[in-house]
């Protein structure tokens, strides 16, 4: 490697963050909800057209956006209010999490298993299934998705319960 290469990795090391390449953890984990609701919105698409290599290669990328934007993240230094509120938001984020989630597995499961019954009812009194076994598999990933956004509003509530948001006077 030649001179210009390594005083140009040198400036690199050098230079260090800006303001404009910094981000907090909460954008961090928006961002991360994002790049998974759109790998999400590409698995559908990928099994639709039936072409596997389409989500195997987005997962990929998705993989190196979220490693790229979390070293960008400036705030990982852990205090004993940043993991009270890790473990606040945790605990609220899967209390209500499983509960919906556990609502519509057992709602999806119910009209797996309705079985056709001779009709004591007139035709089409009974109403038409809303989702297939396929859509409910592509709202319950939704679902996991959605929980990082559940997660970073617990996040923003516990830190400002605990004053977490530069409200120290040091």
């Amino acid at each position: 490697m030649g001179i210009a290469g390594q005083s140009f990795r040198f400036n690199l090391r050098k230079r260090g963050l800006k303001k404009s390449e910094s981000m907090k953890k909460n954008t961090f984990y928006l961002i991360f909800g994002c790049i998974a609701l759109a790998l999400l919105c590409i698995f559908w698409y990928s099994v639709e057209l039936q072409i596997p290599l389409l989500i195997e290669i987005a997962f990929i990328i998705g993989i190196v956006l979220v490693y790229l934007a979390k070293r960008k993240v400036t705030d990982s230094i852990e205090d004993e209010r940043d993991v009270k509120i890790t473990e606040e938001a945790t605990v609220r984020t899967m209390q209500v999490f499983w509960v919906v989630f556990c609502a519509f597995s057992i709602g999806a499961v119910m009209q797996i298993l309705h079985i056709p019954t001779f009709p004591r009812e007139p035709p089409g009194s009974r109403p038409p299934d809303l989702l297939g076994p396929r859509m409910m598999g592509y709202i319950q990933l939704g679902l996991l998705c959605l929980m990082i956004f559940l997660y970073v509003g617990f996040r923003i509530y516990y830190a400002k319960k605990y004053g977490d948001f530069d409200t120290d006077e040091e």
